[in-house]
């Protein structure tokens, strides 16, 4: 089985290439800064402590990732592990591992990413429905229930 489940913070904005052809598809190629559990004993100041991992999205996963996804904003990423070669123009063999994206969301809210360094207006404005505001938790971070309530629910 070849499953990998990432979340990290993007290192730039994705780049986004279209394939040539009748049908042409979005790529779109992207860094994840992933923090380490564990750090090295030993003490060394400056080690690194994130691995930084080669992801790309085909489709409408890269243009949901073009349209929303900017530098520093944390997602979550599930896809494959794939690995391939090529033959760079001083004819050296290069040798390569990407993620393949299979599903890619947020793993923050707009306003925490914003708090946490990151600015700008990454994935629009949420669409105002007229729909009421959420009523106030309870201390315990559950909803009020008036008494006398439960005749009226169907469980």
């Amino acid at each position: 089985m070849n499953k990998v489940i990432l979340m990290g913070r993007l290192t730039r904005d994705p780049e986004v290439r279209y394939s040539a052809g009748e049908s042409a598809t979005a790529v779109a190629r992207y860094t994840l800064a992933v923090d380490r559990r564990f750090s090295r004993r030993d003490g060394s100041n400056g080690e690194q402590t994130a691995d930084f991992i080669g992801c790309v999205a085909f489709g409408r996963s890269a243009e949901f990732a073009e349209k929303y996804f900017r530098k520093g904003l944390k997602i979550v990423v599930t896809g494959r592990i794939q690995t391939g070669s090529y033959t760079n123009k001083d004819g050296v063999r290069v040798y390569t591992t990407d993620v393949v994206v299979e599903d890619q969301e947020f793993a923050e809210s707009k306003n925490a990413s914003s708090e946490g360094g990151f600015s700008g207006d990454t994935y629009g404005a949420a669409p105002t429905s007229g729909r009421p505001a959420p009523s106030a938790a309870a201390g315990d971070g559950f909803m009020n229930i008036p008494d006398g309530i439960d005749e009226g629910l169907p469980f």
